[in-house]
């Protein structure tokens, strides 16, 4: 028993740290989409899909999910790209990984 409970209960903190990530995870590149999709508008701006994106974060949890979140874009003529950085919770003390999660969309547009 007191060789077993110590593998038992890093075997339970390893699960709930992966289970953590892994939500962080798909939190930031879900809030990245959004945000791509928000600056890929016609009218859209880089400002507009980072505001997209902190605002995805902030209603999937904010702090709870995603601590210290960064957002940034750059758009050109035909793409808009939103990259979401922050740092995921984590049940071992003085360790939090950092998650970066990009994405781009296409620049809607008039063609003839």
């Amino acid at each position: 028993m007191v060789f077993l409970l110590p593998v038992l209960f890093s075997v339970m903190f390893l699960g709930m740290q992966a289970a953590l990530y892994y939500h962080a995870r798909t939190v930031a590149i879900a809030a990245a989409q959004e945000g791509a999709r928000a600056a890929a508008a016609e009218t859209g701006t880089t400002n507009q899909g980072t505001r997209a994106a902190l605002d995805f974060v902030a209603d999937a949890g904010g702090d709870n999910v995603l601590t210290g979140v960064v957002a940034s874009g750059a758009r050109t003529v035909t793409t808009a790209t939103v990259t979401v950085r922050g740092r995921s919770l984590s049940v071992i003390p003085g360790w939090a990984p950092l998650l970066e999660q990009s994405a781009t969309a296409p620049v809607e547009r008039l063609t003839r």
